[in-house]
């Protein structure tokens, strides 16, 4: 402390001066040209320092680093190690990281695997990244469907007194919330009785419905649906998160609620962000589309800096300001932030958009190893037999929900190709069941084969789409012999991308993935598969029950505004 206090008064040498940088304040929306000094890690003022090293800021903007407040990692498909050599370049300097992907199919082995593997990323022996890790609320996601794992109620109020978790994750079983389930209330109340943040998910809750879900505790949301959504949320006092992720966002909405009064209320989040995307930009694009979308930078900018840090109950992150740490970002402007130089502690960890540190995945514990369990299936498993009418999952571009469509077709078995109807199966792969739910899609595109996949939200089981019952057996063959991945066949090819880390994601370095995750999709391309979505990812979604309309699980077709399953084909009692 005296050393910082020496600093701040110039009695002593900082041991770090960023200088000719104009410093944005979080507190006032205001900027200040000059020079920031750092001692121990920790900003001492702005102002004229002598220093033992000097930074000449070309004039460019500094700014607090990029707090991520809600991301599952897993949905990257990248490894933790290989997710923070991606995402610091950018400036991202702490994330909230809810495991549930791979706490459904490893259970709390899979945490301790994703928080371990983040901390061992450092520079000069200190972590680059900061992790906030929330324990998955709900494993299963659902009762209607398998999922590799189950935490309850009395796992949790355990778990959450680990070092090891900061908080609750999403509590997407909004229905058992206001329902007063007894295990889902063990769960709440452990978090309250220790303190700890509850995460939300509530799409299009609102009203008493609304007021009862916050009476459980619970604090944040990133499901807003319209303006109107946010505006509520935000007035009932959550801490309303701004998405901008790859499969879906809500930027045009959320900046439509935000004026000078409630912009404290609101958080910028990325919930699954993909590696190509996250090539590209992590929070500071996200900032990027809200200045954009024509938020003032002033109201953007404590979104992704200060107000999750206040949010989740951080010290010390969040400003640029005499006793925060010294977690910083030079960025060129405030239009398209992007980034130029990024420090952790006061010690510089990106360039150039480049990691100044080792990021190769060295760490693969047992348990998150051999988790794809499938029994042989045959081309006639996806055999449908019908008798005319059926319900197929509409697809709708740049969203999770889903529609349902009525659909004609011949008595007998059900052949779909020609027709702009897929045939789509989820496999259980946990426990080698067998068990296959089998349903139809509108909207998707493919045509000449299958394609398929082991990340299918959230229990993640195996995920196949096409209009050839033998194509689809060889992708999950394939799958299955790989261990987990990405797989596409066609008359032109067989591919398969492994993600041997539960079936999730993939040890090998971020470009790699990267480079083989944009062929499949391309591949995927070339057979028919609409724009407005991505193949594989549109694909994994299509198994979440929690979102509306039609999604299919191993136990069958489940609609989710009528909260059971419906069968395929349409009935007069429907």
């Amino acid at each position: 402390m005296k050393h910082l206090i020496d600093c701040a008064m110039g009695r002593e040498k900082c041991d770090l001066v960023v200088e000719n940088v104009k410093v944005f304040n979080v507190f006032t929306g205001e900027t200040e040209t000059g020079s920031v000094g750092v001692a121990d890690g920790k900003i001492v003022g702005i102002g004229d320092y002598e220093g033992k090293e000097t930074y000449d800021g070309g004039g460019r903007y500094l700014l607090p680093s990029f707090f991520e407040p809600h991301i599952h990692v897993e949905s990257s498909m990248l490894s933790p190690e290989a997710f923070t050599a991606l995402a610091v370049p950018h400036g991202t300097g702490t994330v909230v990281a809810d495991p549930h992907e791979i706490v459904n199919v490893c259970g709390i082995g899979g945490a301790e695997y994703i928080k371990e593997a983040l901390g061992r990323v450092t520079k000069d022996g200190a972590p680059v990244l900061d992790v906030l890790m929330q324990l998955p609320s709900c494993v299963p996601a659902t009762p209607f469907e398998t999922s590799g794992a189950c935490i309850d109620g009395r796992e949790t109020e355990e778990e959450l007194g680990r070092e090891l978790f900061s908080g609750l994750g999403e509590m997407m079983n909004f229905p058992g919330v206001l329902g007063c389930d007894d295990d889902v209330l063990r769960k709440l109340e452990a978090a309250e009785k220790q303190g700890k943040v509850v995460d939300g998910h509530a799409p299009a809750l609102t009203g008493a419905a609304l007021d009862a879900y916050l009476c459980a505790g619970i604090r944040t949301d990133h499901e807003c649906l319209t303006a109107e959504e946010f505006r509520e949320k935000a007035a009932r006092g959550m801490a309303v998160m701004i998405r901008v992720g790859s499969s879906t966002e809500s930027v045009t909405e959320g900046v439509e609620a935000v004026d000078g009064y409630n912009f404290r209320s609101f958080l910028l989040c990325s919930d699954d962000k993909h590696a190509g995307d996250l090539n590209r930009g992590h929070i500071n694009g996200a900032l990027a589309r809200l200045v954009k979308a024509g938020l003032p930078a002033r109201y953007a900018i404590p979104m992704a800096t200060i107000n999750p840090a206040t949010c989740y109950h951080v010290r010390g992150l969040g400003a640029i300001a005499p006793g925060y740490f010294a977690d910083m970002v030079l960025v060129d402007d405030f239009v398209d932030f992007s980034v130029h130089t990024v420090w952790k502690r006061g010690v510089k960890v990106a360039e150039g958009g480049k990691p100044l540190f080792e990021s190769a995945s060295r760490y693969l514990p047992e348990v998150v190893q051999n988790t794809v369990h499938v029994k042989d299936v045959r081309p006639s498993d996806f055999r449908i037999m019908t008798k005319g009418v059926v319900r197929a999952i509409g697809m709708t571009p740049h969203s999770l929900y889903t529609s349902e469509v009525l659909c004609d077709v011949p008595e007998g078995e059900l052949c779909v190709k020609g027709s702009d109807l897929l045939k789509l199966a989820v496999v259980e792969r946990h426990f080698a069941t067998g068990r296959i739910g089998l349903g139809l899609v509108k909207g998707f595109g493919l045509k000449g084969g299958a394609i398929g996949i082991t990340v299918a939200h959230d229990s993640h089981n195996l995920i196949v789409i096409g209009d050839d019952d033998g194509a689809m057996a060889r992708v999950v063959s394939l799958l299955k012999e790989a261990g987990g991945g990405m797989a596409l066949v066609s008359s032109a090819r067989e591919e398969v991308f492994a993600l041997d880390i539960a079936g999730l994601m993939s040890s090998a370095p971020a470009e790699e993935v990267v480079r083989r995750v944009g062929e499949m999709e391309g591949y995927a391309r070339e057979m028919g598969a609409k724009e407005g979505f991505d193949p594989f990812m549109s694909l994994a979604f299509l198994a979440l029950p929690v979102i509306p309309k039609l999604k299919l699980t191993d136990k069958g077709l489940y609609d989710c505004e009528k909260g059971r399953f419906v069968p395929l084909e349409e009935t007069e009692n429907d």
